[in-house]
C-alpha cells in the first residue's frame, strides 16, 4: 500500500507554524510498517486542494489530509474534497451532534459559525474527534484512494489517527514482513564519529543504520525486517551500546530530559538549579517530565549580578576579580543554591549566550557549569558555537548530561 500526507494551511508555507503532523504520521505508520511515498503541502486555496487531492488519490492507495476543518472563512478543506470528488457540501446530522456534544460537555456556549464544521461532502462518514471540536471524515476517491481528513490540532489529528485511520489502513494492507525498530539518542559525538563507531562494532547483517540531527543530539535508527528482525536489532542494540559508550543517553522514544529524570529518580537524588544564560531552561526541560517533583526542589534565574549574591551569596570580591562568567562565580553559584536548597546536588550555568557581550577572552559562546555535591564539586569551561538560541540549548543539554551522569554514577556506587 502506498501512502500519502497532504497538509493545508497558509500557516505551513509561510513560516508562522512548523508542519510537525507529517512527522507524527509519519513516525505512527513507520511503527506499525507502512511507509510514505509522498508528502505535500498546499495553501488554504480551494482550487489547490482540489488539484492536490486529485493528483495524490490516482498516485497512493490512501492520502491523509491534515488541516482546514475549523469554522473560520479560510478553512476550506470540506468544500474543496467536495469540489474534488464532484459532490456536493451537505450539513452531516452526525458530525453536527458531535460538535454540540462537544460543547455541552466543555459547559459553552456554542458559536453559530461552528455549525460549518458538520458542513461535509455527501457520503462522507464521520471521523469523531476526542479531542476537540471538528469531526474529520473518511472518503473513496472514484480513482479507488482511500480519503481520511483530520483536524490540523496537532494533539486531536494523533488522536483521531491513531483510532479512526491507522485501524482501517492496516485492515487494507497487505501482508507484511516481521519488522523491529529501535531508536537510539546520541549526546556528546559528531554525526562522522558515529557512524564510525557503529561500522567498526559489526551489527548484525540485515540490520539498517540511518542518522537524524535534532541538534544538540544525533538520533540513530536501527532497523531490521523478516524472519528473525528483533533478535538482530536487540544484538545490534547491544552493539551499538558497547561502541557509543556514555554517549549514548536514550533508547526509543525517551529524551535526553527523560533519562536524566528517570535516573535522578532511581538514585533518589534531589537538585537545585542556579541558571544565569540558559534563563530557566534547565529548570523547564526537567519539569517537562513526569513526576520531577521527586527529585527538582527549585530553580534560580540569577541574570543580574545582585541576584547571585543576593540569593546564592556569591561574594561580590569573587565578581569583581573574576566576572559572573567564570569558573568561581560557576563554583560559588552552584554552592549557593545547594545550600540554600538543602539538596542532594547544586547545579550552576552562567555563560555569554550573545549576540553580544564577549571580550577577546572571553567570547560569545563561552560557558561555565558547575556541580556540587557531597562528593566533591566539579566545575567546566566551554565555547559553544552557533546563536543565542543554539548556545542556551547546547549549554542546558550539556548540564542535563552533567546531571544523568551523576545519578548512573551513584546507583553504580550503590550496587
Amino acid at each position: 500500500m502506498t501512502l500519502a500526507v497532504l497538509a493545508i494551511g497558509d500557516e505551513l508555507l509561510n513560516g508562522d507554524q512548523p508542519d510537525t503532523n507529517t512527522a507524527d504520521i509519519a513516525r505512527l505508520l513507520a511503527g506499525h510498517g507502512l511507509a510514505l511515498g509522498e508528502a505535500a503541502c498546499v495553501r488554504d486555496r480551494e482550487e489547490e486542494i482540489a488539484a492536490a487531492l486529485n493528483r495524490l488519490a490516482a498516485a497512493h492507495r490512501a492520502v491523509i489530509v491534515t488541516g482546514g476543518l475549523g469554522p473560520t472563512a479560510d478553512d476550506r478543506t470540506a468544500r474543496a474534497a467536495a469540489k474534488a470528488l464532484g459532490v456536493p457540501l451537505a450539513l452531516d446530522p452526525v458530525a453536527l451532534k458531535q460538535i454540540r456534544d462537544r460543547f455541552q460537555a466543555w459547559g459553552r456556549p456554542m458559536h453559530p459559525r461552528d455549525e460549518k464544521q458538520a458542513l461535509l461532502p455527501a457520503r462522507a462518514a464521520v471521523l469523531a474527534n476526542p479531542e476537540g471540536v471538528a469531526p474529520g471524515f473518511h472518503l473513496r476517491h472514484p480513482k479507488g484512494a482511500e480519503l481520511f481528513f483530520l483536524p490540523g490540532v496537532p494533539a486531536e489529528m494523533r488522536a483521531m489517527l491513531a483510532a479512526g485511520v491507522l485501524p482501517r489502513l492496516l485492515a487494507a494492507a497487505a501482508p507484511r514482513p516481521a519488522a523491529a525498530v529501535q531508536r537510539l539518542t546520541v549526546f556528546g559525538l559528531p554525526e562522522p564519529e558515529i557512524e564510525q563507531r557503529l561500522v567498526r562494532a559489526a551489527l548484525p547483517d540485515g540490520v539498517e543504520l540511518a542518522y537524524t540531527v535534532d541538534f544538540p543530539v544525533v538520533r540513530v535508527r536501527l532497523s531490521a525486517s523478516g524472519d528473525g528482525a528483533d533478535l538482530a536489532v536487540d544484538r545490534a542494540e547491544l552493539a551499538a551500546r558497547r561502541a557509543l559508550e556514555e554517549h549514548l543517553v536514550a533508547l526509543g522514544d525517551e529524551t535526553l530530559a527523560g533519562a536524566t529524570a528517570r535516573l535522578l529518580t532511581a538514585a533518589g537524588l534531589t537538585v537545585a538549579l542556579a541558571e544565569s544564560c540558559t534563563g530557566g531552561l534547565i529548570a523547564k526541560l526537567l519539569t517537562d517530565q513526569p513526576g520531577a517533583s521527586a527529585f527538582f526542589e527549585r530553580g534560580a534565574v540569577t541574570y543580574a549580578n545582585a541576584a547571585k549574591t543576593g540569593w546564592l551569596k556569591v561574594p561580590p570580591p569573587l565578581l569583581a576579580r573574576s566576572g559572573a562568567v567564570s569558573a568561581e562565580c560557576a563554583r560559588a553559584m552552584a554552592r549557593g543554591i545547594r545550600r540554600a536548597a538543602g539538596t542532594a546536588l547544586g547545579l550552576a550555568v552562567t555563560g555569554i549566550a550573545g549576540p553580544d557581550g564577549g571580550t577577546p577572552d572571553k567570547p560569545v559562546g563561552t560557558v561555565f557549569i558547575a556541580l556540587a555535591g557531597a562528593d566533591g564539586e566539579r566545575v567546566e569551561g566551554f565555547l559553544f558555537r552557533g546563536g543565542r538560541d543554539r548556545i542556551r540549548l547546547h549549554s542546558a543539554c550539556t548540564a542535563l548530561d552533567w546531571l544523568r551522569r551523576q545519578a548512573i554514577d551513584h546507583l553504580s556506587g550503590e550496587r
